[in-house]
């Protein structure tokens, strides 16, 4: 008779359920992340605009459209019923809008405590990825 516990050395992935539970978790966090960042560079504009431009960037279309960009992947992976091929258009966005932020911060000598915001969001970024990637990969129930 075969035992049902898992030894030590078991190295069976996860349950479906506590991947989905991480992977929800994760997702919330970044996109509450994204979300802010998006209603801070639409709607406090003044201060928004002052930031874009110490960064080096335009900031009047340059910053709406990264907004809104922001917004639509926000709902891409949010709701269940979008396409994984679309879903992974939204993680690869992301992933350039994370990076661009970082070079962006880097690029003017900016202090290591102004790179926290990105650097935490891409952590989140990263995990959310990869639990939807593992979630992805296991077979439908």
């Amino acid at each position: 008779m075969e035992s049902t516990l898992k030894k030590p050395t078991d190295l069976r992935m996860p349950s479906s359920k506590g991947i989905a539970i991480a992977f929800w978790i994760v997702t919330a966090l970044f996109c509450l992340e994204m979300s802010f960042t998006a209603y801070y560079e639409l709607l406090i504009l003044p201060q928004a605009a002052e930031a874009f431009t110490r960064l080096g960037f335009p900031a009047s279309y340059f910053r709406v459209e990264l907004s809104w960009a922001k917004v639509a992947g926000v709902a891409a992976l949010l709701i269940p019923m979008v396409p994984a091929r679309l879903k992974e258009w939204a993680y690869a966005g992301f992933a350039i809008n994370l990076a661009s932020a970082l070079i962006a911060h880097l690029s003017i000598g900016d202090r290591p405590q102004a790179l926290a915001p990105s650097t935490i969001t891409s952590v989140l970024w990263g995990l959310s990825y990869f639990f939807w990637r593992r979630l992805q990969a296991m077979p439908s129930a």
